[in-house]
C-alpha cells in the first residue's frame, strides 16, 4: 500500500485481505518507493492511479500491477446503488502547469483497501474486473506519457492547405471566410453560418422549411446554401477541434499527449480530457506518423458487439455463426435471403432496440433465428423498463433510475439503455483484459509500446510489427478465455500494419 504524504510517502505490505504483515516504511516519495519495492512486484495499493502513477513514470520507472482505490471505489459504489463520484480528471502536465498529488491518511487508505477486499470477497469475475479496472488506470496513464508519435509539421501543413495560413485567435482562417461568404451568396444575403437560428430563418425566406440545420436534414434539402454550408462547417470544426491552438496544447516533442479517462462512461468505456483522444477524425490521423525504423500495428476486434452477445447467451445458432471473420455473413444466408445490409440492421435493432418499421420484421426473423439471444437483452430491456438495476457480465452495474424517474420517467428510454448496457458494458471488460495481457506481453519481452486505445482497438508502435502482431491476437485469445471460460465464440482482430494511422484509401480520397 502506498499513501502519499505532503513531504513523504508511507508505504505498508499487506496479505491479500488488506491486513499489514510488515511495519511502515517511509520514502521521499511515490518514485523512490517503487524503485526500492517494484523488484519484489507487488501489487500496488493506492489511492488514484491517475495522480499517483505519473510522478513514477516522469522518473522513467513503471509497475506490473497495482489496485486502484478510486476506480474499484466506483465500481463498488455502483454495485451498491450509490451514486458514484464522477472520475477526478487524471492532472494534466503540461509545461508551465502546476499539481500536486492530494495527501492520503495511511491509516484511512489501509481500512479503505480492507473494506474493499471485504465486498470483492471470492467474486472470481468481480475479481477480475477490479484488476482489469486498475490495470486499465495505469494503461491510461502510461499512454498519456508515452504520447502517440505525431508530426506537427504534417499538421500544420495540413491546416494550411485546407484552412489558409494561420491567423490570430479572433480572425477567421481564409477558406473559412471564402466558404461564408459563398453561404451568403447563396442566400442573396449576409448570413452567419455558425449560427443555426439564422441559417434556418434564411432557408425559411426562400420557401424552404426545416426544423434544425443537422448534417443529415441538410443533405435532403434542394438548394445551393447546402454544400457551401456543410463545407463550412467541416471547415469550422476541424479549425476549432483540431486547429493550431489545438496542436499548441496536446502535442509537444512531435507526441500527441490526450489525458485518458479510464471508466470515465458507465458502461465502463474510456472517455477523454481535452484534444478529443477517442475521436480523431480522419484529416488528423494522416499527421499520426511512425518514428523511422518503426510501424504501427492497429488491431480492431470485428462486430464485438453481436459476438459478445453470442457469449453472454450461449445461443448455439449465433456462436456457431460468430465462428466467421463476418459474423453477419452467415446471418444473412441462413434468415436474410443473404442480404447482408439487412442482417446488420437486425442486429443493430437487437442491440440497440430499433425495432420500428421495416426493422421490426427484421428484428422478428432474427429472434425466430437466434431466441435464446434475442430473449437475452430482452429480458435486460424488461428489467429496465420496471426501474431494475441490471449488470455487465463481470459484475459492473448500471446506473439506478434518479427519484423523478419513477414518476415522469420514460421506461422505453431506460429500457433501451439497459438492453445495450449488458453487451456494451461487457465488451469495454473483454477489451480491459485484453489491453491489461497485451501491455504486460509487451512490458516482458520490449517489442513494442502502447499508443492508443479506443473502444475496441488498439494501436502499437514498435520495431518488430510481425512480434507485436503475434502478442495482440494472444492477448486476443487471453481474454477471451478469461472473461467467457472455454467459449468457442471467435473473436477475430483485423490488423493492419502502417506508418502512418491513417487509412490509406482516406488519404487516395484526399
Amino acid at each position: 500500500m502506498l499513501a502519499p504524504g505532503p513531504d513523504r510517502v508511507v508505504t505498508v505490505a499487506t496479505d491479500d485481505a488488506g491486513t499489514p504483515t510488515a511495519p511502515p516504511e517511509s520514502f521521499p516519495d511515490a518514485a523512490a518507493a517503487v524503485r526500492a519495492l517494484e523488484p519484489e512486484h507487488p501489487r500496488w495499493v493506492w489511492p488514484d492511479t491517475a495522480a499517483v502513477y505519473p510522478d513514477v513514470l516522469r522518473a522513467g520507472l513503471r509497475v506490473q500491477r497495482c489496485h486502484d482505490i478510486a476506480l474499484t471505489g466506483a465500481l463498488l459504489a455502483g454495485r451498491a446503488g450509490r451514486p458514484t463520484t464522477p472520475p477526478a480528471p487524471p492532472p494534466d502536465d503540461r509545461p508551465g502547469l502546476f499539481s500536486t498529488t492530494p495527501a492520503t491518511d495511511p491509516a484511512a487508505l489501509l481500512a479503505e483497501h480492507t473494506g474493499q477486499q471485504r465486498q470483492i470477497g471470492d467474486d472470481p469475475r468481480l475479481r477480475l474486473l477490479v484488476a482489469a479496472e486498475s490495470a486499465g488506470g495505469l494503461t491510461a496513464a502510461e499512454m498519456g506519457h508515452t504520447g502517440m508519435p505525431f508530426s506537427a509539421a504534417a499538421h500544420r501543413r495540413m491546416l494550411e492547405s485546407t484552412l489558409g495560413p494561420r491567423v490570430s485567435s479572433d480572425t477567421l482562417p481564409a477558406r473559412l471566410r471564402d466558404a461564408a461568404e459563398a453561404v451568403g451568396a447563396a442566400f442573396r444575403r449576409r448570413v452567419n453560418p455558425a449560427s443555426s437560428q439564422e441559417v434556418v430563418a434564411a432557408f425559411a425566406r426562400d420557401g424552404v422549411e426545416v426544423p434544425s440545420t443537422r448534417a443529415w436534414l441538410l443533405r435532403e434539402v434542394d438548394h445551393p446554401a447546402v454544400a457551401p454550408l456543410l463545407h463550412y462547417r467541416d471547415l469550422a470544426k476541424l479549425h476549432s477541434a483540431n486547429g493550431w491552438a489545438w496542436l499548441d496544447t496536446w502535442v509537444r516533442d512531435d507526441r500527441f499527449r490526450p489525458v485518458y479517462v479510464p471508466g470515465g462512461v458507465v458502461s465502463g468505456r474510456w472517455a477523454s480530457r481535452g484534444g478529443g483522444a477517442l475521436q480523431i477524425p480522419k484529416p488528423v490521423r494522416a499527421s499520426v506518423i511512425a518514428d523511422p525504423g518503426h510501424t504501427f500495428v492497429i488491431a480492431d476486434a470485428g462486430q464485438l458487439e453481436p459476438r459478445i452477445l453470442a457469449a453472454m447467451s450461449g445461443d448455439s445458432l449465433m456462436i456457431e455463426a460468430a465462428r466467421s471473420d463476418d459474423l453477419y455473413a452467415p446471418i444473412a444466408e441462413e434468415v436474410f435471403d443473404g442480404d447482408r445490409a439487412q442482417a446488420k440492421v437486425a442486429m443493430l435493432g437487437v442491440l440497440y432496440g430499433a425495432t420500428a418499421g421495416e426493422a421490426r420484421h427484421l428484428f422478428a426473423l432474427l429472434r425466430n433465428r437466434f431466441p435464446a439471444a434475442v430473449q437475452f437483452v430482452e429480458d435486460a430491456a424488461r428489467a429496465g423498463e420496471r426501474g431494475e438495476v441490471v449488470h455487465s457480465w463481470l459484475g459492473r452495474a448500471c446506473p439506478a433510475p434518479d427519484p423523478q424517474w419513477w414518476s415522469t420517467g420514460d421506461q422505453h428510454a431506460r429500457g433501451r439503455f439497459t438492453r445495450n448496457f449488458v453487451v456494451q458494458a461487457t465488451a469495454a471488460e473483454w477489451a480491459l483484459c485484453l489491453l491489461a495481457d497485451l501491455r504486460r506481453r509487451l512490458a516482458e519481452d520490449g517489442t513494442g509500446e502502447l499508443v492508443f486505445f479506443q473502444h475496441d482497438e488498439v494501436v502499437v508502435h514498435c520495431l518488430d510489427p510481425e512480434a507485436v502482431t503475434r502478442q495482440i491476437l494472444a492477448a486476443t485469445a487471453d481474454a477471451t478465455r478469461l472473461v467467457f471460460g472455454d467459449n468457442i465464440v471467435h473473436f477475430p482482430m483485423d490488423v493492419a500494419v502502417r506508418d502512418c494511422y491513417a487509412d490509406p484509401a482516406d488519404l487516395a480520397a484526399e
